[in-house]
């Protein structure tokens, strides 16, 4: 039996819920839904995962070393590591804060019963007993029982897997982490804060590792394979320097410090770390919330983005653009009955909302709703049993309300009628004469509910079949003002754009293909998709606009494109998009959608802007390109350092470099351009294989820096002699060094742009001032001397410069065809 409608019936049987009293007796208790924030990490674990790392610790250790054997000017790559990890922390503090202020409007706010009134709160503030509201696209917060329902439909497949909604009745439990996708109630909560499901669910899962990244992926891949080749180089290094300098212990530590810092990438991680907290803050401001930080980097990686039309290409609201009678039906009739079904709702759609804004309650004409059955999106239709005036004056009387099954009369003209209202496709029968003037009206973009009688009760699972058609409300949706530029910019960069709608297609079709939607004028009705994996797969591979797609649909449609290669992004503000948000690779939610979908979303447009997308894209490219830029000259330095050191073992002689040399070249070459390189604006399409595309580079370089600076070593050993020789050839070496690594810095910096070449210029005139200042050649130990070996060095270097230059052109050219 259809159970009576609160607005119907009056509030008899409603809880009032707790009282004042016992709300702060519960808050006394601790009886609080205190739960942490999703949006951000803790600023104890920032500076925690910031400070203690393995090569911190590694890097630590050698700093200490250094401060007791050595003078200060070899230790200050200890200073440096301490001013990059603070830089680190504070950006990140910085995106924290953003997160946060941003989660705030973004959170969810149940509605709780409280002295019997209603009213929204924050999540933090449910408290044990409270009776907290649902209705539809409500999220579970805390877990609870079920007191009141009204066609209750629960999704619990975000907790269980299983993808069917579950219909509750009083009594039964309900989860936090589950959502509404029909009808309406309230459940009294009886487990709150991390006593609840989702929030135990929450905490064995750890913040910012949702979403897969290829970069922090392949940048643990890196730091793994240093780790491997350092240990090894280390331990031979440490045992040829002291062989080496057994008169010179002090000496020999100092050397072996030099030859193992530069080996560590010990800037990568940290701005990486830098440059997706930045891309946080730089979203933020466009009041987009970025709950998870990889999500940034995954946005920019999608080939495919997945829309749902309302609320994304059309703005949420919608207005009624004419009434339609059937046969002759009463126009007057027909709008007193729209009017009793808005007012049926409590939480009424975009498309009741529309209906209810034409026609107030106050114009319901007697009409009053005794049930009703909430919109459903996976049956595309509600309705309500209403008491009220007989048929219609001067209708026909076929098509006018009669009596049978779900009727009644009183006797005196009024009496009990079941409407529904939904869509004409569904509750028609195919080849019915009405659809092809509702295939007309959708061919020109505009959205179509049937009013009809049914024959049966409400509660009758053939609720839908046996209806007498009554009227159409012809709704006009709104384009987006910016949807048709979004839509171009993801053409331009191959991107390919599938939107998928619980609408009719032809009115999805017609909608897409104003905004310039290529192949919208082909739209494709999701009912005659092959349910099988591989042959949708195929079907959705020609298609671009898909509509009556149920919300399972959406998810194996989601599932379909990711099972053929794709990377899929899923945008959505309804109920029924949560599933599909979940399954995609990326889900984006709109700020204004149901609680649930932004929940399950890794991206959330708070300002409901679809236009803001270009800018995540943006942002994920910029990360990611310039993070590749910056782990190549990382890498080349970790690859010259490990064969430095291993052709100075091979060869049983010092090592050329104390650490204040590396340090110098670090910073001038890697550590202050990488900065700004990580930071820059890059447009640059993303490519996969981040490690791959990095070693194809970084190892070639690295070679060629590397054989070319023992070359020049090797021509000073045997050219100076006598006291000082040491520092004259490691002099040479490093000017060597230097050229080589200012070379890499210009290749990796193409294609130049002014900035770029004052950064580049600016490096080369720091080595040069170092090198004419006397005071700076004794504190980094560099002094040339002679003209013959300093020209010598820079010819090697400039050998090394071609070699360079052959070896990138060729890795480009033998570059897989998808990384170019």
């Amino acid at each position: 039996m259809t159970e009576p409608t609160p607005g119907a019936e009056g509030s008899a049987g409603r809880g009032r819920g707790l009282s004042a009293a016992e709300v702060a007796g519960a808050v006394a208790r601790g009886e609080v839904n205190d739960v942490p924030a999703r949006s951000s990490r803790s600023t104890r674990e920032i500076v925690r995962t910031n400070v203690l790392t393995r090569f911190n610790a590694l890097i630590g250790g050698l700093f200490a070393v250094i401060l007791v054997v050595g003078p200060i000017q070899d230790s200050f790559f200890g200073f440096i590591i301490v001013a990059n990890t603070a830089i680190g922390i504070v950006q990140e503090l910085r995106a924290k804060r953003t997160l946060d202020s941003l989660a705030v409007v973004g959170e969810a706010r149940p509605r709780v019963r409280r002295d019997g009134e209603s009213a929204e709160v924050h999540a933090s503030d449910v408290v044990l007993g409270d009776l907290v509201e649902l209705g539809p696209g409500d999220k579970v917060v805390v877990d609870g029982t079920i007191a009141e329902a009204e066609h209750l439909e629960i999704d619990e497949s975000l907790l269980t897997g299983e993808a069917d909604p579950v219909l509750k009745h009083p009594g039964d439990e309900v989860m936090s982490g589950s959502f509404v996708v029909a009808g309406r109630g309230a459940f009294t909560a009886t487990k709150v804060g991390r006593q609840a499901y989702a929030a135990q669910l929450a905490e064995e899962a750890a913040r910012f590792t949702l979403v897969d990244s290829e970069l922090r992926n392949g940048i643990g891949r890196i730091l793994k394979y240093v780790a491997w080749v350092m240990v090894p180089t280390a331990i031979g290094l440490i045992i040829s320097q002291f062989t080496v300098g057994r008169h010179d212990v002090r000496g020999a530590v100092r050397r072996t410090v030099g030859g193992i810092v530069p080996i560590v990438p010990e800037g990568l991680v940290l701005l990486t770390s830098i440059a997706f907290a930045i891309g946080v803050i730089r979203l933020g401001r466009r009041n987009c919330l970025v709950q998870e930080l990889p999500a940034i980097e995954g946005l920019a990686r999608v080939d495919v983005v997945c829309l749902d039309k309302t609320g994304t290409l059309t703005e949420g609201g919608m207005s009624v653009n004419e009434l339609r009678p059937v046969r002759g039906a009463d126009l007057g009739y027909a709008r007193g009955v729209l009017a009793a079904l808005g007012a049926a709702d409590p939480r009424p759609n975009a498309s009741l909302r529309a209906i209810i804004a034409a026609y107030p309650p106050s114009d319901a004409g007697g009409w009053r709703p005794v049930a009703a059955l909430p919109f459903s999106s996976a049956r595309t239709f509600g309705g309500a049993t209403l008491t009220g005036p007989g048929p219609g004056p001067g209708s026909d009387p076929g098509a006018g309300p009669g009596t049978g099954p779900g009727q009644g009369t009183d006797g005196s003209g009024s009496g009990t009628t079941t409407w529904l209202l939904g869509a004409p496709d569904v509750l028609l029968p195919a080849g019915h004469p009405l659809l092809a003037e509702v295939e007309r009206l959708g061919a020109d973009g505009l959205r179509v509910l049937l009013l009809a009688v049914a024959e049966r009760d409400l509660d009758d699972e053939r609720v839908a079949s046996d209806l007498t058609p009554y009227a159409l409300v012809v709704l006009e949706q709104r384009l987006r003002a910016d949807a048709a530029d979004t839509l171009r910019y993801f053409a331009e960069e191959r991107i390919e754009v599938k939107v998928i709608s619980g609408d009719n297609p032809v009115s999805v079709g017609a909608v897409a293909a104003r905004l310039g939607l290529p192949g919208a004028e082909h739209p494709v009705d999701a009912r005659e998709l092959p349910a099988e994996r591989r042959a949708m797969a195929a079907a959705l591979e020609g298609g671009s606009v898909f509509g009556r797609v149920t919300p399972r649909q959406k998810r194996e449609m989601v599932g379909a494109l990711r099972a053929g290669g794709h990377l899929v992004a899923m945008t959505g503000d309804g109920v029924n998009d949560v599933l599909a948000l979940k399954d995609a690779d990326i889900g984006v939610a709109m700020g204004a959608g149901s609680e649930a979908t932004r929940a399950v979303a890794q991206i959330v447009l708070l300002d409901n802007s679809f236009a803001a997308l270009p800018s995540v894209v943006a942002e994920g490219r910029r990360v990611i390109g310039n993070i590749t830029r910056v782990a190549t000259l990382f890498l080349t330095k970790t690859v010259f350092s490990v064969l430095l050191a291993l052709l100075v073992v091979f060869w049983q002689i010092p090592y050329p470099f104390l650490p204040r040399h590396l340090t110098l070249l670090s910073t001038l070459t890697i550590g202050i351009p990488a900065f700004f390189l990580a930071l820059a604006p890059n447009t640059e399409r993303a490519r996969p294989r981040f490690v791959h595309r990095v070693l194809r580079y970084a190892v070639p370089s690295g070679v060629v820096c590397g054989v070319a600076t023992f070359i020049t070593y090797l021509t000073a050993r045997h050219h100076y002699t006598g006291a000082g020789a040491l520092g004259a050839e490691a002099s040479a070496a490093t000017l060597t060094l230097f050229l080589l690594e200012v070379w890499v810095l210009a290749i990796v910096a193409r294609p130049y742009t002014f900035w770029r070449i004052v950064l580049l210029l600016a490096m080369g005139a720091g080595f040069l001032v170092v090198l004419a200042t006397p005071w700076l050649q004794r504190y980094f130990a560099l002094r040339l001397v002679g003209m013959e070996l300093p020209w010598t060095a820079v010819g090697i270097a400039a050998v090394g410069a071609v070699a360079l230059e052959i070896a990138w052109s060729w890795v480009r050219r033998h570059e897989p065809p998808d990384e170019s």
